[in-house]
């Protein structure tokens, strides 16, 4: 045994990853930073640990283990009652007996020398105090999570009392289970305790940074989640924080990529107290404070920055990809309080994904669907169902059974026996970094969190279907619902010739679906984030002055006002939120599907459908017929809708200019004629997108006749076609596709449409021009998408859910035909 070896106190500086046998890794990978990650201007506060060899001591001259095996001799971890008592009582007897009093004196003496350090000697210095655990020859366990943190320790005093508690937290209720149940001695691991200068979070924020998306296992992006205090609101789920989300490959070019700003919802904050028995305690956020993001756009990037320094040297020394979960921390506003730097208070190994199989992909569905009892954000994308158990405290947990799906306000750390039986978890709080979600995520169970009203809608014993697989809101159906779950292995499809792409509308599914075999996107939807993601007219924000005088003296102007300030209350300039709002979810496609191509359909709205924004009405004509009315190219050259789609134009150039995505196509809609779209490719000039510059490529949608009569023309003017299948029937047969008393008439693979298909890929590969199709029907028709095949069209754009049944089909025509 060497010297470091005997040492009761090792400072973080002296330590490595190599001491996890020492320090356990929380501590390790401390040191670890401050060694080698300074240099890159990553903070991360000084402290020392209290080794396991301490740990052992304490046992040893106190002369318990005897007494804790005793105690655990016989316990059956499925009584919870039985657990609980337990548990309390090996808790108890450590807390009962006295730290030797060499270790008590070295701990002292250390606590000083950190005041001394950061010029604090003799200010009873607030540190935190962490638990580690040291595992012995177990190397599969995974013990994250499972004891106690101490946050604003001050005093001798009150450290050696946390340091006891953190000795006891070694045998908390789900620590003690999960060992018994994993068949683990009890005595075959120890406890390591950091002593680390606190970060003043309480006077700023603090969160949580994964270097993969915690959802999808996506891993070219940064998760970020912020709120203000300390970050224990955010474990414990007293809060929704902020989200954000940063794309790494664009990020290490010196681009700015965040594709996605989600504001949180954060009433309290936890801050400290002078009161050393609890030195913590929640309080009202300000309403300024909840008036904003809780982190700048500059903090946001120099944190993802930092996850990706931090995540490429763990996999560096590791030698394979080592995803990471990070702790981060604001030390105050650098004026009142502390210095206003960002810092680093832990990092470790992320757990769920950076385990997963890539190469398998598990799909759920929901053929049918009943009455949505409740929503919130979903965790994972599977689908569980089983009776409802509420619980609302601890006393209540023997109640429950497995197989029942747990609704509570909000999980705890002592509940994670249940959990793992659980069939699926629903809670009224929480964020995507709660315990609740990080508990779920490790067990792969189901989860949907901060449904608000969930412990009060849901009835006990009720039957429910907790499905999370549509997308990023999760949903709690009546009943237990049939569902399908598809499991493919992606090693075993054929390769094909045809490049198959993919139709995507919905930014928050991308990182899900980009996971699906594919060559990229082929019509992404700006629809749906417009609507959803934005929801106001683009002209309403536009001319938002001129619509404040005048509602002083219209009713409907000012009603219209009061809704567009509800939403963009966070913007003074109102224009910028269509802007960054609409750049935010087209580059979260974009970045999900780097570097292979993304083409953007630019907004094809028809009149009625923009009336229906907010303040639509007060810019919209009424047409008679909106399907051949003002839509598409028309719009973008018109004056009166000129300084609209001019936001439009912004915001795409944002996302391959600044974010760094120049994967990025733009595809015109409903182009009637060629100098049509000359107007439309000069507008675009006019603000920033330029046809071959930084490899732009301008696309048609080929939706009318006039189209492929005139194919030759157009190809002079665009970069290549797209075929929109579902106006291109409409338009070739003279059908309304809204009409239900014409509609079995409509049929995509009617001749003329096809020979319509025929002549315009003909036309394509004559000018030397891309063609694809992105409408329905190759998704709904296998057959319509090997006749695309004998046609050589160059990719077929089809929905995710599609893709592997038509790919399988394409592969097999393409074999026929040689």
């Amino acid at each position: 045994m060497g010297a470091k070896e005997e040492k009761f106190i090792l400072w973080f500086d002296e330590i490595s990853m190599a001491d996890t046998q020492l320090v356990g890794a929380k501590i390790a990978s401390l040191g670890e930073m401050i060694r080698n990650l300074a240099a890159k201007s990553i903070l991360v506060p000084n402290g020392f640990a209290i080794t396991a060899r301490a740990y052992r001591y304490f046992l040893k001259t106190a002369g318990i283990e005897k007494s804790i095996r005793q105690i655990l001799d016989g316990l059956d971890t499925s009584d919870m009652n039985d657990l609980l008592r337990r548990g309390k009582r090996v808790r108890d007897i450590i807390l009962d007996a006295p730290l030797p009093s060499a270790l008590v004196a070295e701990i002292g003496k250390s606590y000083e020398e950190l005041e001394d350090l950061y010029g604090l000697s003799g200010t009873d210095l607030d540190v935190a105090v962490r638990s580690s655990a040291v595992a012995q020859d177990l190397p599969d366990a995974s013990f994250a999570g499972q004891q106690e943190t101490f946050l604003n320790v001050r005093g001798r005093i009150s450290l050696i009392r946390a340091v006891k508690r953190c000795f006891a937290s070694l045998f908390t209720n789900r620590a003690i289970s999960y060992r018994h149940d994993k068949g683990f001695d009890q005595f075959n691991l120890a406890l390591s305790v950091g002593v680390q200068k606190m970060v003043r979070s309480d006077s700023a924020c603090s969160g949580v940074l994964s270097s993969v998306d915690t959802d999808s296992g996506f891993q070219d992006i940064v998760d970020i989640t912020g709120t203000y205090g300390l970050g224990e609101t955010i474990i414990q789920g007293q809060v929704t924080p902020d989200e954000y989300q940063v794309f790494k490959p664009t990020l290490k070019m010196e681009k700015y990529p965040i594709v996605s700003k989600k504001m949180g919802d954060h009433k309290i904050k936890m801050v400290y107290t002078e009161d050393e028995t609890r030195p913590v305690r929640t309080i009202a956020t300000s309403e300024e404070e909840q008036r904003r993001y809780v982190l700048t756009d500059a903090e946001i990037i120099t944190l993802a920055r930092w996850a990706c320094i931090i995540e490429d040297h763990y996999t560096e020394t590791t030698g394979y990809f080592r995803p990471m979960a990070i702790e981060w921390a604001k030390d105050g506003d650098g004026r009142a309080v502390g210095t206003g730097h960002l810092y680093i208070v832990q990092a470790q190994p992320e757990t769920v994904h950076s385990q997963r199989d890539f190469t398998v992909i598990e799909n759920y569905y929901l053929p049918a669907r009943s009455q949505v009892i409740v929503q919130g954000q979903a965790v994972g994308a599977k689908i569980g169902q089983g009776p409802a158990r509420i619980i609302e405290s601890s006393a209540s947990l023997a109640q429950f059974q497995p197989g029942e799906v747990l609704v509570t306000d909000m999980t705890d750390p002592d509940w994670e026996p249940i959990m793992r039986g659980a069939a699926a978890i629903v809670t009224n709080r929480g964020g995507r970094t709660c315990h609740a979600a990080i508990v779920s995520r490790e067990l792969g169970i189901p989860c949907v969190i901060g449904t608000e009203k969930g412990t009060n809608l849901i009835h006990d014993g009720q039957p429910i279907t907790v499905c999370c697989a549509e997308g990023e809101e999760g949903k709690i159906y009546e009943g237990l619902l049939e569902f399908q779950v598809e499991r493919i292995d992606l090693k075993s499809l054929p390769p094909t010739r045809t490049r198959i792409m993919m139709n995507i509308g919905i930014p928050e599914k991308a990182f899900l679906d980009c996971q699906i075999p594919n060559a990229g996107v082929g019509l992404a939807r700006q629809e749906f984030i417009i609507n959803s993601h934005i929801g106001i007219h683009p002209l309403a924000l536009v001319y938002y002055e001129q619509l404040q005088e005048r509602a002083a003296s219209d009713p409907l102007v000012a009603s219209e006002l009061e809704k567009i300030e509800a939403r963009t209350l966070l913007y003074e300039d109102k224009k910028e939120f269509f802007i960054e709002r609409l750049a935010q979810g087209v580059g979260r496609i974009a970045a999900a599907f780097f570097p292979k191509d993304v083409i953007v359909r630019l907004s094809d709205f028809k009149s009625n459908e923009y009336a229906n924004l907010i303040g639509g009405g007060l810019f919209e004509p009424a047409e008679s017929n909106p399907m051949l009315g003002w839509r598409g190219a028309s719009r973008y050259y018109d004056p009166v809708f000129k300084p609209a789609f001019a936001l439009e134009c912004l915001a795409l150039s944002r996302v391959r200019n600044d974010m760094g995505l120049n994967n990025v196509k733009i595809m015109v809609p409903f182009c009637r004629t060629p100098a049509e779209g000359r107007q439309v490719i000069e507008v675009m000039r006019e603000y920033g997108l330029v046809q071959g510059e930084n490899n732009l490529e301008v696309y048609v949608m080929c939706e009318i006749p006039g189209n492929v009569i005139l194919g030759d023309e157009f190809a002079q003017v665009f970069d290549g076609f797209s075929i929109g299948s579902n106006d291109l029937t409409q338009l070739t047969l003279g059908i309304d596709r809204d009409s239900e008393l014409v509609a079995h008439l409509f049929d995509e693979r009617n001749p003329a449409v096809k020979r319509m298909i025929q002549n315009i890929i003909a036309t394509a590969k004559q000018y030397n021009r891309k063609i694809g199709i992105c409408g329905q029907a190759p998704s709904d028709f296998p057959d319509f998408a090997t006749y695309l095949v004998e046609c050589g069209i160059d990719s077929i754009s089809l929905t995710p859910d599609s893709v592997i049944k038509t790919m399988l089909e394409i592969a097999r025509k393409e074999a026929e035909l040689g």
